[in-house]
C-alpha cells in the first residue's frame, strides 16, 4: 500500500512539472511573438515641429494679432489659451 501512494505522488509530482515547463515555454514563445511584432512598429523618425511666431512660418499671414500668437503659442496644447 505504502508503494502505491509513493507512486501517485510522483505521477502527480510529474505532471505539475510537466505543466510548469509547458507554462514557461509557451510564455517565452508568446513574448518573442509580441516583440517580433512591435519591432515593425517602432518609430525612430519624427517629423520636424516649427517653432512658434510668424517668423518660422514658411507663408506668414499678413494679419497677425497677439490672439493670434497666443494660439500658435499654445499649439497642440488642447486648452484655448488665456487670452480667448
Amino acid at each position: 500500500m505504502a508503494y502505491a501512494k509513493t507512486g501517485t505522488h510522483e505521477r502527480q509530482g510529474r505532471g505539475s512539472a510537466l505543466m510548469l515547463t509547458s507554462a514557461v515555454v509557451l510564455g517565452a514563445f508568446g513574448a518573442l511573438a509580441v516583440r517580433h511584432l512591435m519591432s515593425g512598429r517602432r518609430t525612430t523618425h519624427y517629423p520636424e515641429v516649427r517653432q512658434a511666431g510668424r517668423d518660422a512660418m514658411r507663408d506668414p499671414p499678413r494679419d497677425w494679432d497677439r490672439l493670434d500668437e497666443t494660439l500658435d503659442e499654445s499649439f497642440p496644447a488642447s486648452d484655448p489659451p488665456a487670452t480667448y
